[in-house]
């Protein structure tokens, strides 16, 4: 199970943001995939064969395991999109999405 070490616990500012229509808190410079793991959800869209979950894998941007929509703005990676208060996320469905 992913969780916050002890000396991150009281660092940053908390801020809210909206995970599939849920509040979910995080702390001010997480990036999203760590907020979502820390949280005890997974992040990422399924698999497009047999539709198994993904999580995040690398958390430095190269596996493109973490696929989230947000803000309404498809195939942002979530390990590299820092959390702002507010910020509506949803698991992309499908493939990534281009021109958006």
């Amino acid at each position: 199970m992913f969780r916050r070490l002890p000396e991150a616990l009281s660092g940053g500012r908390a801020v809210r943001l909206l995970v599939a229509g849920e509040p979910v808190e995080a702390r001010e410079g997480d990036r999203v995939a760590a907020a979502l793991l820390a949280s005890g959800r997974g992040a990422g869209h399924p698999l497009r064969v047999g539709g198994a979950p993904r999580a995040p894998h690398c958390m430095m941007g190269v596996c493109f395991e973490c696929l989230v929509s947000v803000d309404g703005m498809g195939s942002r990676q979530a390990c590299l999109v820092e959390v702002r208060e507010g910020m509506r996320v949803e698991t992309q469905r499908g493939a990534r999405e281009f021109g958006r």
